[in-house]
């Protein structure tokens, strides 16, 4: 896998050869400016690469052919300068298989109208190209972002970077290989999907491992390994008594170490940077994995429980797209609701396994029974979620299709404490309110298995489903039940429609 710090954008800027040498040098002076500034800019999560000038066909599309075999590059970024024929980029944009966006900008904020003449006209004229090269785009059906304005304006460059987190996502999710350890839960539908059409659609492999195959790694792994993670343990966490070095359960907390270096050894072994568990499938495991998996999905891997690989997928992929921002993303449950007429409140949670970077505050290590599973009581971080805005976000296979469902919240402070709730939680306030959320979510067949981020939003998951041409249906401030189901018919028509072309 190429590290986020690696990952590039190309800047390909478009002209043509009839305006002469001179003008075609101050095209490429000032395309390379505009290169500057993107690749200058802070909270750019990639890097920006400016390519010479294209004016031919031929140097168009061996261009995209480089592209679309640099493991390096997650998309392009073009910009017609001056006025670009279209029919030069035919070729070229047929062959695409990278993320695309389409920057109408200018080299210029201000127009020098006292000197404007034909030399100045001819030069900056993007206003003129790029709809030359939209329409181009249109007419080959091209899939894109268009961002519009100066790259000095501060409402164009967050969009820019939403779409680059956005391509980051893309990118770790073609790359993905995913570990199933057991089936899914008996019974349970939402969970189940079509794993060829993933891989033929998202290009993530997804496949089942036998449970023992992980405990021949746990039982494997080394006293002085196990020692040292729990150490670490006590460093970071506040260790409940019975679990520090003397406690009574202290054996309890060193198996769950156990646990956590057998999953990444075997994980990083394979390759895998998700994985799913079922608590009806534990072989010879002690304990259902909680601590190991909070500490891995905290380092980026993709995490389902019950066997729910769309959700581990998806978690790993809003993980990638969320690299370097403030916030946090983790797996996640609608549990239970507060239906108080006028602050009505979602409890979010799992049996153990939400992920520590939606932390408001230090977590606390502690152990308490479970009443399913059948093991041993285990080890797992509790703690609330920090409070601000954040996203729900689910991905569910509707049998002709993925579907991707997001919901718009605000992640508030538990009304009470919750001191005989051991296990981490989340409590959110959905958009536009509880009602219309619930219906639009239950409307749409939407997954109960689900991912928050605090890190990344609507517009990042917007650009991601587009990259993927993937359905996405958002519930946010302005939406109504009855629009919400009307759009849900209309995306319905369509697939259908643009499956049988």
């Amino acid at each position: 896998m190429t590290s986020s710090d690696q990952r590039e954008v190309w800047f390909l800027t478009g002209s043509q050869g009839l305006y002469g040498e001179d003008t075609l040098r101050q095209v490429a002076e000032q395309s390379q400016e505009i290169a500057r500034r993107l690749a200058a800019a802070a909270g750019s999560p990639v890097r920006v690469v400016w390519k010479p000038v294209l004016t031919d066909s031929a140097a168009i599309t061996a261009l995209v052919l480089d592209a679309n075999a640099a493991a390096e590059c997650v998309g392009l970024i073009g910009w017609m300068h001056t006025f670009s024929p279209a029919k030069m980029w035919i070729s070229g944009l047929g062959l695409l298989n990278k993320p695309f966006l389409h920057l109408h900008t200018q080299a210029n904020v201000e127009l020098p109208w006292s000197t404007i003449d034909m030399d100045f006209m001819n030069l900056n004229q993007a206003a003129h190209g790029d709809r030359e090269f939209g329409y181009i785009q249109s007419r080959l059906n091209v899939a894109r972002k268009t961002v519009s304005g100066h790259v000095s304006d501060p409402a164009v460059l967050p969009r820019i970077h939403a779409w680059m987190h956005a391509a980051l996502g893309r990118a770790a999710l073609r790359e993905l290989r995913l570990a199933r350890f057991g089936d899914n839960m008996r019974d349970v539908a939402v969970t189940e999907g079509d794993k060829v059409e993933a891989q033929v659609r998202f290009g993530v492999s997804v496949n089942t491992y036998g449970v023992n195959d992980l405990v021949e790694v746990v039982d494997a792994t080394s006293d002085a390994e196990v020692t040292a993670l729990v150490k670490e343990y006590a460093d970071v966490y506040r260790l409940a008594p019975e679990l520090a070095a003397g406690g009574e359960r202290h054996d309890s907390l060193r198996y769950a170490a156990r646990i956590e270096l057998g999953l990444r050894a075997f994980l990083d072994g394979g390759g895998f940077r998700a994985f799913t568990t079922n608590f009806e499938d534990l072989g010879g495991l002690r304990q259902l994995p909680g601590l190991a998996v909070q500490r891995l999905m905290a380092d980026g891997y993709g995490f389902g429980g019950e066997g729910d690989w769309k959700t581990s997928v998806l978690l790993h992929t809003v993980k990638a797209m969320g690299a370097g921002l403030p916030g946090g993303t983790s797996f996640m449950e609608d549990y239970t609701y507060h239906l108080t007429p006028g602050s009505e409140l979602i409890l979010g949670a799992h049996m153990l396994e939400v992920c520590p970077t939606i932390a408001a505050d230090q977590p606390s290590c502690e152990i308490h029974p479970l009443g399913i599973g059948g093991r041993e009581d285990p080890v797992r971080l509790v703690f609330d979620a920090a409070p601000g805005p954040a996203v729900v976000v689910g991905l569910a296979d509707m049998g002709d299709r993925f579907r991707l469902v997001a919901n718009e919240i605000d992640v508030v402070a538990p009304p009470e404490p919750l001191p005989q709730l051991p296990v981490a939680r989340a409590v959110w306030r959905p958009a536009p309110d509880l009602r219309t959320s619930t219906e639009a979510w239950l409307t749409a067949g939407a997954p109960h298995h689900t991912v928050l981020s605090s890190a990344v939003g609507t517009e990042e998951l917007t650009d991601l489903a587009d990259m993927l041409s993937t359905e996405l249906l958002v519930i946010d401030a302005g939406t109504t039940v009855r629009q919400f189901a009307k759009e849900i018919r209309w995306n319905q028509a369509y697939h259908r429609l643009a499956a049988g072309l």
